[in-house]
């Protein structure tokens, strides 16, 4: 290799190594300082045409049969070991164990971490990064992993195209508490602010995921976070997991973005990045339509109305067809009782009948008048 070949190599490596510490270099926020509509000045790929989150408006997704259903790879096999649990000034990160991972994508990814994103305001809200048909939900979870079988770790994936895979959960609230998300949120006064770390007790990781991991959105995108790197491909369940109200105010309150030296303390809220555009892109399904489709209260209010109108109306139908054949049977009855009419004659025959009737006549105009007339008498 030449010296103009060796110095542009370097140079390459030297670019990636700057571009892949740049956000830890680099301070930003979401709405202060560098905050998410000056990323792109400081990290360009955050300005790029593969961004992410997205809003997924489901009538124009493409349904994909090739899409099969995810499987967890030793997400409940967590062992004796600790989870890591980190405070990093933007989310909370837990650190997964190597032999967690991702089936049904076409190569084998590694888990690496999970983290979370949330709001300020409470249920209903907003605090989730995507949007299915330009509805937020309260929070969302992200379950990161790297292509292990094409790179050899995070760094070096994250850079290429199809190097990472994120499982995308949306979290709404309820009444009832997840116990599962308990074994973060239990944990979370650990690390109230910036760069504070603990280890907590390992858990089942799956049970953090939506019971049905067969119906998903699937479209490449990036990192929601600097350095926006478009090497995602993304995986957004159609389920949504539910906590409660409780559990969603103590994410939303307990953490600090500043340190815990800093005189002026920030609450971590609102970390999620507004939507970016899909710029030609498609989001596929993995379940039709029809299959998909959740109904609303209100449109179960609206489909069991329609359903007792149905009946009506149709009772209304069978009483009326009921009753006209009634009628018309009573009718029939009326009718044959009538005597039957005269058959018509034919012209000719017709005037043979009053030619008959007119000498019938003469003939009995004639006995009468003999009968009327005094008969002779005989004189003595």
């Amino acid at each position: 290799m030449d010296s103009l070949g060796l110095f542009i190599l370097l140079m390459l490596l030297c670019f990636q190594w700057t571009a892949a510490h740049a956000a830890d270099e680099i301070p930003w926020t979401y709405k202060g300082l560098v905050g998410q509509t000056e990323w792109s000045d400081y990290f360009p790929e955050c300005g790029g045409t593969s961004q992410s989150p997205v809003d997924v408006v489901t009538t124009q997704t493409k349904y994909d049969p090739g899409l099969m259903p995810l499987t967890p790879l030793g997400y409940d096999q967590h062992g004796n070991r600790p989870f890591s649990l980190y405070n990093n000034g933007h989310t909370a990160v837990i650190e997964l164990p190597e032999w967690m991972g991702i089936g049904g994508l076409p190569w084998l990814f590694t888990a690496v971490q999970l983290h979370l994103h949330w709001g300020s305001g409470g249920p209903s809200q907003g605090g989730s990064e995507h949007t299915i048909n330009g509805l937020s939900a309260d929070a969302e979870l992200h379950v990161v992993h790297y292509n292990s079988e094409l790179y050899p770790n995070m760094s070096t994936a994250m850079m290429k195209r199809d190097g990472l895979a994120v499982l995308g959960i949306l979290i709404v609230t309820g009444e009832e508490t997840n116990l599962a998300f308990n074994n973060i949120l239990n944990y979370l006064s650990r690390i109230r602010h910036a760069d504070q770390k603990a280890f907590i007790p390992a858990f089942d990781v799956q049970s953090l995921l939506p019971k049905d991991l067969g119906r998903y959105y699937r479209y490449n995108g990036s990192l929601t976070t600097p350095p926006c790197y478009q090497s995602v491909i993304w995986s957004l369940f159609h389920e949504r997991v539910q906590i409660s109200k409780a559990q969603l105010l103590r994410l939303e309150t307990l953490l600090y973005s500043s340190k815990s030296d800093e005189p002026d303390r920030m609450l971590l809220q609102d970390n999620y990045r507004t939507t970016q555009p899909l710029n030609h892109r498609v989001v596929f399904s993995s379940f039709s339509a029809e299959s998909g489709k959740e109904l609303s209260s209100g449109e179960v209010t609206a489909i069991v109305i329609g359903v007792m109108c149905g009946c009506v109306g149709l009772a209304v139908i069978v009483r009326f067809i009921v009753k006209t054949i009634r009628s018309t049977s009573s009718w029939d009855v009326l009718h044959n009782n009538r005597p039957a009419p005269m058959p018509r004659l034919k012209e000719p025959e017709k005037a043979k009948e009053i030619k008959l009737d007119v000498a019938l006549n003469s003939a009995s105009v004639g006995e009468k008048k003999e009968e009327a007339s005094p008969s002779p008498q005989t004189e003595p």
